[in-house]
């Protein structure tokens, strides 16, 4: 059985990622990009869907040992786990050099103190799972081939297959180092060069040392905030700029339920909050390649403006069920692809040009072509503003009118009607102006209920969205204005876990709610972190830093969060590590550092 989810430890270099358990199995791998097909897909089945295990050797009919420690070397994505057994101390150092040439995860063996038996069990299983592939030797190498695919696998110790997997048993001593890699390259090609294992590891902790270095937030929330941004970093699709919602497909927001989708993926509106994010501190580049992915993706039809993209600016992402994998604590159905790509959500059109907004604002070099885009995106909102869309968490129900879709649009034609006024486009002003004024009479008249003093979700509705607590972050009304506070106070009553977390919106059980969907979630971490945003914006920043800590506290001991928090089985749930949520924390991170509200 796989791990808890928040027992595994992300490494990757910028074009895939790996998880990895506290017993030192890699039970997720993607080769050669995040959303090809998984070699290890053990995460959403058994063993027999593979894994890489790298040990202290066990008995056959005992569980692995877990390692007594871990911890990423430095600011960096190298993984270091350590073992205490009863014949000594060994130490693993887990990683994947950014790529110059074909992919690869190193794993480095090394004794500590004593001498530690310690085996390796490589079961490689192509196609998430489902495809045994051929396993040889070529010129004394390891390699498995099917179809396109092959993966290369070269090590010092001395192998053997069994049960159509490959084993390697060996003994550690203090001082010594053995390495073990896999590497990709397509079947047909000649084979990848061998690995140099100990220069990787040098270039890779210089890469991250150097990148870190360029991060301009030295506040009191640094630890946290540096590892957010070396997760999101690790999340960019480095060729081409895109950023994943998450490295993994099929982690459950409900445990044994069927609310497992596919995160794999650019959506627009997680990459426009990432670039946001990395643009207030410090990381200019990574935000000139994400708008140079996004007019490349979106090319010249803003009218069929999609949320969501593959890393390359794929449009086509069909959804089909993976029925041979069990899934995830038998979580089923296993997705690929996302059928929501070609919904309706007209919230995205505010969160890109925000993006270019704070992009222009931030004295990111002038693109000709982004303001064009912003301008045509505001010409499709003129005529399409006013329809009921699948709204911000994608629903599977019908369309609504809902009230954060408006409120977006409402700051699409905001930051465009700046973008006009500095002078850096041209556009009918005076009109776009009147079409603000009615978006905003237009919310303001149809969704907010007076009689609770609260925002809804959608117009007529009576339920809640955390959404809604984006108004005063998106400046559409000021943070004192008693409608603010009193949808605060109304998310605080009615969406509230018993901790202080906050739900996206109400769930109906067993029944269908408004999403389309039966079942249960948990409390979402990113409506959490905007909840702080919000209590600080109006004054109540101790509030605000005491649930700012509680968020931190749910990380896990290697800061990386997931999608959701699960306040039954007090566990981490959802996809994993999510950017959704890490770009919050940086951000309600700034936010109280700015205000002086924390501790110490």
């Amino acid at each position: 059985m796989a791990g808890r989810i928040e027992d595994y430890a992300l490494i990757g270099d910028m074009q895939t990622a790996a998880l990895v358990c506290r017993d030192g199995t890699v039970d997720w791998l993607c080769l050669p990009r995040f959303d090809s097909h998984a070699i290890f897909a053990g995460l959403l089945g058994t063993e027999e869907h593979g894994f890489w295990r790298l040990g202290p050797a066990h008995a056959a009919d005992s569980q692995p040992p877990t390692a007594a420690r871990r911890t990423y070397r430095g600011d960096s994505l190298i993984l270091e786990s350590e073992w205490d057994t009863p014949r000594g101390t060994v130490r693993v150092t887990d990683f994947m050099p950014p790529r110059d040439g074909a992919p690869q995860l190193i794993r480095i063996v090394e004794g500590v103190t004593g001498r530690v038996p310690m085996r390796s069990v490589l079961r490689m299983r192509f196609s998430y799972g489902r495809v045994v592939p051929w396993v040889h030797k070529h010129d004394g190498r390891t390699v498995a081939v099917a179809g396109p695919d092959s993966v290369w696998f070269d090590t010092e110790a001395e192998t053997y297959g069994k049960a159509l997997t490959t084993y390697a048993d060996f003994t550690v001593a203090p001082g010594d180092r053995i390495a073990f890699t896999i590497s990709w390259e397509p079947s047909h090609k000649q084979p990848p060069a061998l690995p140099e294992p100990e220069q990787s590891l040098e270039a890779t902790e210089e890469f991250w040392r150097d990148w870190v270095e360029h991060c301009t937030y030295h506040g009191p929330y640094r630890e946290a905030v540096v590892r957010s941004l070396i997760t999101l970093k690790a999340l960019t699709y480095a060729p081409t700029g895109g950023i994943v919602a998450a490295p993994t497909t099929s982690l459950p927001e409900d445990i044994g339920g069927v609310r497992n989708w596919d995160y794999r993926y650019t959506w627009l509106r997680d990459a426009a909050i990432t670039l946001s994010s990395l643009l207030r501190t410090g990381y200019r580049e990574e935000a000139r390649a994400w708008r140079e992915w996004l007019l490349r993706a979106v090319a010249g039809d803003p009218e069929n403006l999609q949320i969501m993209y593959g890393i390359a600016g794929e449009r086509e992402l069909g959804e089909a069920e993976l029925d041979w994998l069990p899934g995830y604590e038998n979580s089923a159905p296993v997705r690929v692809g996302n059928g929501a790509a070609h919904q309706l959500q007209l919230d995205v059109y505010g969160e890109v040009t925000e993006a270019l907004h704070l992009a222009h604002m931030t004295g990111l070099a002038r693109n000709d072509y982004a303001s064009l885009l912003q301008l045509k995106l505001i010409r499709y909102l003129e005529d399409h503003w006013d329809e009921p869309d699948e709204g911000i968490w994608e629903v599977r129900g019908p369309r609504r009118h809902f009230v954060h879709s408006k409120v977006m649009a409402w700051v699409a034609v905001d930051r465009t009607i700046k973008l006009i006024e500095s002078g850096d486009a041209d556009g009918p002003l005076e009109r776009w102006k009147e079409l603000r004024d009615d978006i905003h009479r237009d919310v303001c008249e149809k969704g907010y209920d007076k009689e609770r003093n609260t925002f809804t979700q959608s117009y007529g509705s009576q339920e809640l969205d955390a959404s809604l607590l984006l108004i005063p972050q998106m400046g559409f009304l000021p943070p004192d204005d008693k409608r603010v506070i009193g949808t605060i106070e109304a998310i605080q009553r009615e969406l509230s876990t018993p901790d202080g977390f906050i739900l996206r919106y109400p769930t109906s059980g067993g029944e269908e709610g408004v999403d389309g969907l039966p079942g249960d979630e948990g409390a979402f971490l990113a409506c959490s972190f905007w909840m702080a945003d919000d209590l600080a914006m109006i004054g109540r920043v101790d509030e605000a830093r005491k649930l700012f800590e509680k968020l931190l506290a749910l990380r896990n001991d290697l800061g990386l969060l997931a999608e959701e928090w699960d306040p039954r089985l007090k566990r981490q749930v959802g996809n994993f590590p999510q950017a959704f949520s890490h770009v919050p924390l940086i951000d309600t991170a700034l936010r109280l550092t700015a205000s002086g509200a924390y501790g110490g």
